[in-house]
């Protein structure tokens, strides 16, 4: 059986205030032709269609558009979950036109995870789609009040749906959780409401052959190697710069063995960092990527940013190396000194050149003009 594995979609996001419809549009159409190409019997979302619970009207449409291209030009099934940038109504919406012979689309908790049966030629393959819900609708949905944290939720419907798997069947688990030791992005939301731990244990899927993870955008095995975060179709931030994106081919053959093929995702635009002085970033060949420009310049450039969107328009952040330096350590008499703030430099030299201890208000006036050198800089 072949699986086709993604996850982390995030319609209707955006990088840094631009608008990433077009990118959405072209990795859907990927995963289309992908579907195609490589005959895939069932289609995996893990989680995170939509960047948020009440998205954009043209990310809803878009999503709607992709489901019926997958169900009138396939014949995969598909497994999908809401994950918890969803809202879980939003996403149990989408099943309504689906074929239950064929589809399983998971927006809310149950206590029923009865799962998608089909059967190859070595036999039933069952997929279990568990969405992800926090505590206090686990403890609802299967009246606990020992379920606190996003393991015990997990381990709740991992049971619950163990129950209804048939005898010899090869088990596929889809969730949406943080595994122990899964890299992380800066663009993923926390798992928990107000702090608490919000890991999983990779035994908590005990029994599966294959657990195909959304929530972490890189793509990953955590644990075993069965267990697998297919990652993000796009990089939402620049930690991921030139990261490659991909789906999870996954093959299960007649024992559960699970083997995996990447297929890379081609962005029409990726995230990059460019490091350098100003003018010899302005001589690179024009892109529409999303840019960081880390400059290297000793001083300020005027219309840094405005010069630099004449070669990339989407450029979207500019630092300044010096910046990001520690402070320099200096020596005399061979003792260290520390560069100190600003303001203590000031005090001190007034102390060194034989002037008595500056007032509260003339500390003031210091601090005052200290400020409006930083903001003069800043603005520059």
């Amino acid at each position: 059986m072949k699986l086709l594995h993604t996850s982390d979609l995030h319609l209707g996001r955006q990088f840094n205030g631009i608008s990433l419809e077009e990118d959405h549009a072209a990795v859907l159409e990927q995963i289309v032709e992908a579907v195609k190409a490589h005959s895939v019997d069932a289609l995996i979302i893990a989680g995170d269609v939509f960047d948020r619970a009440s998205p954009p009207q043209s990310a809803v449409r878009q999503f709607k558009g992709f489901l019926q291209r997958i169900k009138t030009e396939t014949d995969a099934a598909v497994a999908m979950i809401a994950g918890n940038h969803d809202s879980g109504d939003r996403i149990d919406l989408s099943a309504i036109a689906a074929d239950r012979s064929r589809w399983l689309i998971r927006g809310a908790i149950s206590a029923e995870e009865a799962p998608l049966l089909y059967t190859d030629q070595h036999g039933s393959v069952a997929i279990s789609a568990l969405p992800f819900a926090y505590e206090y609708a686990a403890r609802e949905c299967f009246e606990s009040e020992t379920i606190d944290t996003p393991e015990d939720v997990l381990v709740a419907q991992v049971a619950a749906a163990r129950a209804h798997i048939p005898e010899g069947a090869r088990w596929i688990i889809v969730a949406h959780a943080f595994v122990t030791g899964g890299s992380v992005s800066e663009s993923e939301r926390s798992l928990t409401r107000v702090g608490g731990i919000e890991t999983v244990g990779a035994s908590a899927f005990d029994g599966a052959h294959y657990v195909a993870l959304g929530h972490l955008h890189r793509p990953q095995s955590v644990g075993r190697e069965h267990i697998r975060y297919s990652g993000s179709p796009l990089a939402f931030g620049f930690d991921e710069a030139n990261s490659e994106k991909s789906m999870s081919l996954v093959e299960i053959d007649a024992g559960g063995q699970v083997s995996v093929e990447i297929l890379p995702f081609e962005p029409i635009r990726r995230a990059r960092v460019l490091r350098g002085k100003h003018a010899e970033l302005l001589l690179s060949d024009p892109s529409s990527d999303f840019i960081k420009a880390e400059l290297t310049d000793d001083a300020p450039v005027i219309d840094g940013m405005k010069r630099l969107r004449g070669v990339f328009p989407n450029a979207c952040e500019l630092v300044y190396v010096r910046n990001d330096r520690p402070l320099e350590t200096k020596f005399v008499n061979g003792t260290a000194l520390i560069a100190a703030e600003p303001a203590d430099t000031v005090r001190n030299f007034l102390g060194e050149v034989g002037l008595e201890d500056i007032t509260d208000a003339e500390q003031k006036v210091v601090a005052a003009s200290l400020t409006r050198l930083r903001q003069g800089e800043d603005a520059e």
